[in-house]
């Protein structure tokens, strides 16, 4: 390997590293969840759930509305701290929906940073007084968990679960005091230094006032999160509410770690864990449920319809052509193909599953070869269905229709309760009215069948097959999901690691089959160089590639900067066909380990941009970052600012002197 790749492979690979944990994380705790499941039936939980005190639920209600309050005020802050101070009914409506969207659904769309440009640049905010609010809220909730969970470890470090008494006390004490040694200093250095340089950057501080406020507030709410669950839990023995917090933060840090919606599943396994020493399986269970309910569920509607609601009223238009539906109906219906696939998961490690009736059965098809693995089955496939569902690709849609349908026949036949298949049945509505917003062709139906497409269908075609003949020909088999197979004792080994590779190569082949295709572009030459003059833009003078939309009708040019691939300006061409090309652009970094980056953009679709999880910078006449933006500047430069920032900003002069940006309307 040549040496002076060494260094870029590195990134590229560091990069997946958080993936990787995560995925590591959420692994692990399927197989806890799955012993701690044994023997443990739906009626149980619900059960459980019932049980709760009234009393109890209208507490974890009342701490709910008190969170959500607390979070506005990190947005209220925020505006003054960024010197754009906005009403506080504005503001209170800008952090619940960026908050409880982002809470559930945790999508580029929905992000938190997407959902406040969309508000506060309508306010009046410029893009870097956005990213000062942003920053200012991020850094709010992170002094609050350091506060909290840095006193916990100096305090009671025998009361962290799992490494409680594995690790010495004075390990957990050190961290603890590393902690709220950063916090200190923080609010040190905010009283005697106005601005302190990282990295070049220079960062403003808030100030000793604001910065107490800071700490102070985030470390309130994140104690009225964590007593939502709290309260739930009412009559446990021995468990106060500080030790339960440091389950609680324990569980919370490791939902993080994986950046899954609310750090499902991990979360979930944190709180089992550590809290069964005090409670019975079934009684936390329901207070997750409730939790859930309570944090996440009901403001993600709330909170949904809000905005939706406030988009419709400013008649703010959408991208036109393929991405012309609401963006955020799309994620919506994105995440809740996947809850349908935790669902799914989660009934078939609750109870065994029932044989259908046997005149269902005899019809064929899934039902007679899969049998009891069903509802396993496809949970595991809406999972990786659901990741192709937010890359746009029309196969994933389809396909996610028919086991959405499926899934509801089945639930309904084996006596789940009616809520199952209604919930399958309302995801297939909400998905089915989005299906021209997906219009990327996958790449089985996009390019030649070539031999690792063919290995695909073959492997996915072997895997049914290997699960009828085992429902069929082993008495003894677990009615239950394809997991049981792997992890039962009392089945031979050979078979247990069978059923695992099948099923890991089950998943591969299927995303294999519903990934988009290959991103393809023209290289920049005489022919590129005409196609982009035809659309009416002055070429620049120097581009490595053209990129169009996928209708052909727009393009945009670009260069690769170092790990950036940065286009020129908006793409040119009818609008039916500019969005289309920006996100073919982000498919192509992606494609090839780059950034995506725009320099030069116009304020046309700055939302786009958010859309696509990029920070927005303005620009000066000379494009270069202005000194003193305007609340509408002519150009902007959207990128991953946390990561390439500090690479592009050497460049924009150069930049500035070589390309010819095509022209705005009205220029």
């Amino acid at each position: 390997m040549d040496r002076r790749r060494l260094p870029a492979l590195l990134a590229r690979l560091a990069r997946h590293v958080p993936a990787l944990l995560g995925l590591c994380l959420l692994v692990a705790a399927v197989y806890t969840l799955k012993s701690t499941f044994d023997n443990l039936a739906l009626s149980d939980v619900t059960r459980a759930i019932a049980a709760i005190p009234a009393r109890s639920v209208w507490l974890a209600i009342g701490a709910t509305v008190l969170s959500y309050w607390l979070l506005t005020l990190y947005d209220w802050l925020g505006t003054r701290f960024a010197g754009h101070p906005v009403p506080y009914a504005r503001v209170a409506f800008g952090s619940f929906c960026a908050y409880a969207l982002a809470h559930s659904l945790g999508l580029p769309v929905v992000s938190g940073a997407a959902v406040r440009y969309r508000l506060y640049a309508h306010w009046g905010l410029t893009p870097a007084e956005i990213a000062r609010l942003i920053a200012f809220c991020s850094l709010t909730f992170g002094f609050g968990a350091l506060t909290l969970g840095g006193g916990i470890l100096l305090l009671a470090p025998g009361w962290v679960p799992f490494l409680g008494h594995t690790v010495p006390d004075f390990v957990f004490r050190a961290i603890g005091a590393g902690f709220w040694a950063a916090v200190i200093a923080y609010v040190t250095l905010a009283r005697f230094v106005p601005r302190i340089s990282i990295f070049n950057h220079e960062i403003a501080l808030p100030g000793l006032a604001m910065a107490l406020a800071q700490v102070v507030l985030a470390t309130v709410d994140l104690a009225f999160t964590a007593a939502i669950f709290h309260v739930l839990l009412a009559g446990a023995h021995d468990l106060g509410f500080f030790r339960f917090l440091a389950i609680y933060l324990t569980a919370y840090a490791a939902g993080l770690a994986t950046n899954l919606p609310g750090g499902i599943g991990v979360f979930d396994t944190g709180m089992l864990l550590g809290l069964s020493p005090f409670l019975s399986t079934p009684r936390i269970l329901g207070a997750l449920a409730v939790f859930r309910l309570c944090y996440y569920i009901v403001p993600l509607f709330i909170a949904g319809g809000l905005f939706v609601g406030h988009e419709l009223l400013l008649h703010r238009k959408r991208s036109a052509g393929p991405l012309g539906e609401t963006a955020l109906a799309v994620a919506a219906a994105s995440a809740a193909v996947a809850l349908s696939g935790v669902l799914l998961l989660s009934l078939a490690m609750l109870e065994p599953r029932p044989h259908l009736p046997k005149a269902i059965a005899d019809i064929g098809g899934m039902a007679a070869l899969a049998g009891p693995f069903i509802p396993s089955l496809v949970g595991a496939a809406l999972l990786v269905l659901a990741v192709g569902l937010t890359r746009r690709v029309k196969l994933a849609w389809s396909s996610t229709m028919a086991l959405l349908a499926a899934a509801a026949a089945a639930t309904a036949l084996e006596g789940e309760p009616w809520w199952v298949p209604a919930w399958l049945i309302l995801t297939a509505l909400l998905l089915a009215p989005y299906r021209a917003a997906f219009y990327r062709r996958a790449r089985l139906l996009t390019e030649p069948l070539s031999p690792a497409t063919a290995l695909a269908l073959f492997a996915l075609a072997a895997v049914t097959i290997v699960f009828a003949s085992l429902a069929r020909h082993v008495p003894s088999l677990p009615q239950g999901p394809w997991w049981q197979l792997i992890l039962s004792p009392n089945l031979p080994g050979p078979l247990r690691l069978s059923v695992a590779l099948s099923m890991a190569v089950a998943a591969i082949a299927l995303w294999r089959l519903v990934r988009p295709g290959r991103v393809a572009y023209l290289p920049w030459d005489g022919m590129a160089w005409e196609r982009y003059a035809s659309l009416g833009a002055t070429p620049p003078a120097a581009a490595d590639g053209l990129m169009l939309g996928e209708a052909g009708k727009s393009a945009i040019a670009f260069r690769r900067v170092g790990r950036i691939l940065l286009g020129l300006g908006d793409p040119v061409g009818p609008t039916s066909d500019r969005i289309s090309t920006l996100w073919r652009l982000r498919d192509l970094a992606a494609q090839e380990g780059y950034d995506p980056a725009i320099w030069g953009a116009g304020p046309d679709l700055l939302a786009t941009y958010a859309d696509l999880g990029l920070a927005i910078l303005p620009l000066g006449a000379d494009g270069l970052p202005a000194a003193e933006p305007a609340i509408h500047a002519p150009r902007y430069l959207a990128c991953v600012a946390e990561r390439d920032l500090a690479l592009l900003l050497p460049l924009l002069p150069s930049l500035a002197g070589q390309a010819t940006l095509p022209a705005l309307p009205g220029d």
